[in-house]
């Protein structure tokens, strides 16, 4: 009963998402998959011990009426009662003992269990979680045993660490697309941890010092290539690969102290920190004196709105060029909690703008729903954010729920279409995306602000608050100072929900100005 319980648990469970490691709220439905199967798994263990049970009990009695016969069979099977009974058990125990020892409920898992792992996280998943986590050490600078023992900054305890086996893998993932650099720092990762007297599961030493020394090569150090090849041939001497290898280099070593050849400078962190990663880190373009004195904050009532004016919203200048305002306590617990209990059966992976259709990207990992319409809180809140901002919301497009995936990011974009299209998003018909509105549905950790790189401006996420900035000029043309981008989340999940409104309706609630005003 226990295997057909699991084979519903299984095929009951399928996400509507492509994938599970870009939202982290598809990843939690795993782990109550997980428990079921759990739970399955210990049933089938004592459905396998009481079977066990029963066979042993059949033995000793079988085993007892032997020995009371073997005394002395004929006079034994003299007593007609003893013949029938040793026939009867000839003939209909044994058969039935037989088919109890063939019910082979193992084979049966486990044909029910591979049934139910085309719902499963793949290949695909666990690459993805393991760029994730390169992404992550990168961005936030974060060195392998910190990220290996799971001490991340706004982290809980409720943390494991990364084993042997796994820094063996987070070595290969980036091995596998050349990233030599990578490979290095978990290989040694690895190595450091099995010194240190941690066992292996599946891993040998000989294969992690084979992937480090050839790694240190490729990156241009031959010394430290060297010298694990020699830490290799101590744990197997006949290792072919490694004693050629090991000739090579020597011989090269020699040619450098020669001066017959230039030696390499061995490669260090890839060339991928500019001002979105330093951002991301927190460290924001200081504002001078004169710029700050320039920014408040104040009650809007957006000129006397009847709908501000006994609840006028709580506006904070967060920067001044481009003009970026947050918006404090605009939606409520209870609003948040239904905009994602709608959205998480709608969730699909994000998408970028290709060349001629929408394409799935590593530059932007997360899932999405489209949700206006869904439920009345939606209707409210766009509605709100007309109250808010005297925008014309019949023209803005539907909201956009996001929730972010391990390492979730959306890398530097803008959110409106180059000046150079004559008719950007013609299915919509309404022009421009004139301005964005963000708000965040929900706190995150560590990581997952909101940056605009090209000035400087970093605006964390809280919970319940919304931030809105113009993407066009006064002039129509775009702002291409509010280039953003989504930082890594580091520890938590991230929900935000978007509105984009629309040039179209706003000729006279945004009029037009001079050519360079902003």
């Amino acid at each position: 009963m226990a295997v057909y319980c699991l084979l519903l648990i299984l095929i009951g469970f399928s996400s509507a998402a492509e994938e599970f490691y870009s939202s982290i709220d598809q990843m939690t439905e795993l782990l109550d998959t997980e428990k079921e199967m759990l739970a399955s798994l210990n049933y089938y263990i004592q459905a396998e011990e009481a079977k066990l049970d029963v066979i042993k009990s059949w033995a000793q009695k079988l085993a007892n009426h032997s020995a009371f016969a073997s005394q002395d069979p004929k006079r034994f099977l003299g007593h007609p009662v003893n013949a029938y009974k040793l026939l009867k058990r000839l003939n209909k125990d044994w058969s039935e003992l037989e088919i109890l020892v063939s019910n082979n409920l193992f084979e049966d898992f486990i044909s029910k269990l591979n049934v139910g792992r085309q719902n499963f996280p793949n290949e695909h998943d666990q690459t993805g979680a393991a760029e994730a986590l390169l992404r992550l050490q990168d961005t936030y600078e974060l060195d392998t045993d910190t990220l290996a023992k799971g001490e991340l900054p706004g982290s809980s305890q409720l943390r494991t660490n990364l084993t042997v086996d796994d820094c063996y893998d987070l070595a290969i993932v980036a091995y596998m697309t050349e990233d030599f650099y990578h490979t290095v720092l978990w290989m040694s990762q690895a190595f450091r941890q099995l010194e240190r007297g941690e066992p292996p599961q599946l891993v040998t030493p000989v294969k992690i010092l084979d992937y480090l020394s050839y790694s240190f090569y490729k990156q241009g150090d031959l010394e430290h290539a060297l010298e694990f090849s020699n830490k290799l041939l101590e744990i197997d001497p006949e290792h072919k690969r490694t004693i050629d290898n090991r000739k090579y280099y020597v011989t090269q070593l020699e040619k450098q102290k020669r001066g017959e050849e230039t030696p390499q400078t061995p490669k260090t962190r890839p060339d991928n920190y500019g001002a979105y990663e330093r951002l991301c880190r927190g460290n924001s373009v200081e504002l001078t004196p004169l710029r700050r004195s320039g920014l408040f904050c104040r009650y809007h009532d957006n000129h006397g709105h009847p709908n501000l004016l006994i609840g006028p919203a709580k506006e904070e200048d967060v920067w001044d060029q481009p003009h970026i305002i947050r918006y404090h306590d605009v939606a409520s617990e209870q609003d948040m909690e239904i905009i994602k209990e709608w959205a998480k059966p709608e969730l699909k992976r994000s998408k970028v703008n290709g060349k001629n259709e929408s394409v799935v990207s590593r530059t932007r990992v997360s899932q999405n729903a489209w949700m206006d319409d869904k439920h009345v809180v939606m209707t409210k809140l766009s509605k709100r954010v007309g109250d808010i901002t005297g925008m014309d919301m019949t023209t803005s497009e539907k909201m956009q729920v996001v929730n972010y995936g391990v390492g979730g990011q959306y890398e530097p974009h803008w959110d409106f279409k180059g000046d150079e299209i004559e008719d950007p998003y013609p299915q919509l018909g309404t022009g421009n995306r004139i301005a964005t509105w963000l708000f965040y549905i929900s706190d995150v950790e560590a990581g997952g602000a909101t940056v605009f790189p090209d000035v400087g401006a970093i605006v964390e996420p809280i919970k319940g608050s919304a931030v809105l900035w113009y993407n066009l000029r006064l002039n129509g043309k775009g702002d291409y100072r509010t280039k953003h981008a989504a930082c890594p989340v580091l520890v938590g999940s991230k929900w935000v929900a978007n509105k984009w409104l629309h040039e179209r309706g706003q000729e006279f609630r945004r009029r037009c100005g001079l050519e360079n005003s902003s």
